[in-house]
């Protein structure tokens, strides 16, 4: 039966985004009382862990081991009793674990952040996905052990994708905060701000979380007149990217400009202007004292497609 989707090519650019790509499967409707425990017992299984914050990596050949068997975690100190399922891959259930101990890691073990995992390369883009996956769920997790409705305690039920107060009973389900990203467009040049936290020379898309009764497209209206004063009509998605900064989903899009006078609220930014086509393609270059940030990010993904498709 022929269809809206036969015969016509949606690429989708999520796929390029860093984080993307999770093969887990993650069965949380259909998780038991049991299903935790029998994940800890089967053979195949295997763990990410985190140590301060980072994950934990294994050097050894061509790059580095991120999921571990049982056995090979045993030497360290994770914390069991607060791992938790993420899902199956491959006949494989996948766990998740922070180390107690702030003490330096025994070789070969040792630790990398988030970004400049990416970045190197040194992980394959599944785990780096199952990776940035266990994290947000593990701060969700350490963020909300007591119940927000009476305050007591809350255990971790359905393998780790809910929590049930011990109290009341009320369960409380993991939580995903959305943030808009928009490059806004007029004609021929885009708009980018920098924060002051940013690196020296690094200019960006706004962004800023969406709000309880918004649409994506209000969120975008609203950030970009709050943040540069520029009045928007048209607003496009293009694609999304789990971040696990701890639990945010990064949702892009592109914006038309209907005005073009900036307003910069200084208290979020630190400059705010307009590029042309030239200048972006210097920036993407690094040929040139000012820069994008880097490929793994959303923003980078966004300015590229501007780049290469505007005229």
């Amino acid at each position: 039966m022929s269809g809206f989707f036969d015969g016509t090519a949606f690429p989708e650019a999520s796929a390029g985004n860093a984080f993307s790509g999770n093969r887990l499967v993650r069965n949380s409707e259909h998780l038991g009382a049991g299903d935790l425990a029998d994940a800890w017992r089967h053979p195949k299984a295997r763990i990410h862990l985190f140590h301060n914050g980072d994950p934990v990596l294994r050097s050894g050949g061509t790059g580095s081991v991120a999921a571990f068997t049982l056995q090979e975690a045993a030497v360290l100190n994770y914390d069991a009793a607060a791992g938790i399922y993420l899902g199956d891959r491959d006949g494989m259930p996948f766990l998740a674990a922070t180390i107690a101990s702030p003490d330096p890691l025994p070789a070969p073990y040792g630790t990398l952040d988030m970004r400049s995992m990416v970045i190197s390369g040194s992980v394959a883009a599944e785990d780096v996905a199952s990776i940035a996956h266990g994290w947000s769920l593990l701060s969700w997790h350490a963020n909300n052990r007591f119940c927000a409705h009476c305050g007591e305690v809350c255990k971790i039920t359905q393998a780790g994708y809910r929590r049930s107060c011990t109290a009341c009973g009320r369960e409380h389900f993991p939580r995903l905060d959305p943030v808009s990203i928009m490059l806004v467009v007029d004609g021929g040049k885009c708009l980018l701000g920098r924060q002051p936290r940013f690196q020296p020379g690094m200019y960006s898309c706004l962004a800023g979380f969406i709000e309880p009764g918004e649409t994506l497209e209000d969120a975008v209206r609203r950030e970009i007149m709050e943040e540069a004063g520029i009045e928007i009509s048209a607003v496009r998605y293009h694609s999304t990217q789990p971040w696990p900064f701890p639990h945010t989903l990064m949702i892009g899009c592109f914006a038309r400009a209907d005005s073009t006078a900036i307003t910069m609220d200084a208290a979020e930014l630190e400059d705010c202007r307009w590029f042309g086509r030239e200048e972006i393609g210097a920036m993407l270059n690094g040929s040139g004292d000012l820069k994008t940030p880097p490929p793994m990010a959303i923003a980078h993904q966004l300015i590229r497609t501007f780049y290469e498709f505007s005229s």
